[in-house]
């Protein structure tokens, strides 16, 4: 197939460019570079540099590129900063959305697969999160994400069109190539890891007084190459609608500096702050519908497998895509 990713200079949306060639498929990454990063998108594929909130510019992409589908990832993903800024956020990834949208009609592009997020269902009602609790979105960011979906479910039910909504949870880890570089950096696992290279003095635990075993908020982790071959599996299969992603396995996150810390062999310091306000105690997804109806199995679902390789990555870019 040829695939348009929008956003493939960030960090999933260039491991998922990696395995599509890989695998066979042609791409075609449409980026503004705002956040992503050059070095990080795969050299075998073809690049057009534009954005979403130009209405023209992905249009004139889309016709140019003539795509089987399209992977889109290309969204602000801060949860504080859509707090801060919600205008931001809807003016990004909603008319951005629509944007593309608009483009894939243009160009008579059937199907998109779309990087939703379990900040779509807010506070869980059950755990581990099945794909129709409902969705009450606590921030910006994560209603951004459920009006893109609505308003792509429209468009199915309008144009016939297929579109698929993976929902996920924390991705982490690398390939041998791609790893993670955000600036700010607001992830547990990277941020750990910088206290073991010397980057950072300490990292910060969010509260130790959960209803949990040790007292801290426990989160379901999915290995970057897993989450970035469910979009391929999601493509390949005529599907369409939600599906969660992870491994229905949590980890606290003093579980997470532990077992970093066994991993790097250093003395990661870690200190107590307050809650984060809205934190959940836990975040665990189910994935059965995915298993069942995509045939994923993740490869990589142990956590200390995710910190290795992140680790071997960040060493091997100790300042990630900076020169």
């Amino acid at each position: 197939m040829k695939v348009l990713v929008t956003g493939g200079a960030g960090y999933i949306g260039s491991v998922t460019t990696e395995l599509l060639l890989n695998q066979g498929h042609s791409v075609v990454v449409f980026d503004n570079f705002e956040r992503g990063h050059r070095d990080a998108v795969d050299p075998r594929a073809r690049v057009i540099e534009g954005d979403l909130r130009d209405r023209d510019s992905i249009i004139d992409a889309m016709r140019a590129a003539k795509p089987d589908a399209v992977v889109h990832f290309a969204a602000f993903a801060l949860v504080g900063e859509s707090m801060e800024d919600p205008q931001l956020y809807f003016r990004n990834n909603v008319v951005g959305g629509i944007n593309l949208a608009d483009a894939m009609k243009a160009a008579d592009v059937p199907k998109i697969i779309f990087s939703s997020t379990c900040a779509t269902y807010g506070i869980p009602e059950q755990m581990p999160m099945t794909e129709d609790l409902p969705q009450r979105p606590t921030n910006p960011y994560g209603e951004s994400k459920l009006l893109f979906e609505k308003i792509l479910r429209w468009r199915d039910e309008r144009d016939g069109t297929r579109s698929v909504f993976l929902r996920y949870f924390n991705a982490a880890g690398a390939t041998e190539r791609f790893g993670e570089h955000h600036d700010p950096e607001s992830h547990l696992i990277p941020n750990v890891l910088f206290v073991a290279q010397g980057r950072q003095e300490r990292v910060m635990m969010f509260g130790d007084d959960y209803e949990t075993p040790d007292g801290t908020c426990i989160r379901d982790y999915i290995h970057i190459v897993d989450l970035a071959q469910a979009h391929i599996l999601a493509l390949e299969k005529d599907v369409s609608g939600p599906f969660n992603l992870g491994n229905g396995d949590g980890y606290s996150v003093k579980e997470v500096v532990d077992l970093a810390r066994e991993v790097t062999g250093k003395p990661i310091r870690a200190d107590v702050a307050p809650r984060r306000p809205g934190d959940p105690p836990r975040l665990i997804a189910s994935a059965k519908k995915a298993h069942a109806v995509l045939g994923w199995k993740p490869r990589y679902p142990d956590l200390r497998t995710i910190i290795e390789h992140a680790w071997k990555w960040h060493q091997a870019h100790p300042h990630g895509y900076a020169k």
